[in-house]
């Protein structure tokens, strides 16, 4: 691109953000949110308060984003726990988040699902 052609288009655009400048200034809500942020900080500055004291006057709570331990994203499930099992008879350790595992199956068909779950070494998130 030539230094004139990039010249007329940054002059194009230039005009453009103009025009929005124009008419985001005559704009009404525009305008009655820069009184209201010029009061708020009038007052903030009277009684020699931060924004951090007026959020924390505001929202005692701090109301903070939820993780994802207490909310499931969006659409999604919450990831289940991970169990860990130890078979006492031969050592064997499994490792599982749901109960369909292959060896998990065979050790409840043999020795019975009470007797596994009592095998139960750990469960972690």
């Amino acid at each position: 691109m030539s230094l004139l052609s990039e010249f007329m288009q940054k002059e194009q655009q230039l005009k453009q953000l103009q025009a929005e400048m124009d008419r985001l200034q005559n704009d009404d809500r525009l305008k009655a949110e820069l009184a209201f942020k010029d009061k708020l900080e009038a007052l903030m500055r009277e009684f020699n308060k931060s924004s951090a004291d007026v959020i924390g006057l505001l929202d005692p709570q701090g109301n903070k984003p939820a993780t994802a331990k207490s909310s499931p994203a969006a659409g999604g499930r919450r990831k289940r726990k991970l169990k860990i099992y130890k078979n006492p008879n031969t050592g064997e350790v499994v490792e599982t988040r749901g109960g369909n595992q292959k060896t998990l199956k065979a050790w409840k068909d043999e020795h019975g699902s009470d007797k596994v779950e009592s095998w139960l070494v750990r469960v972690e998130e």
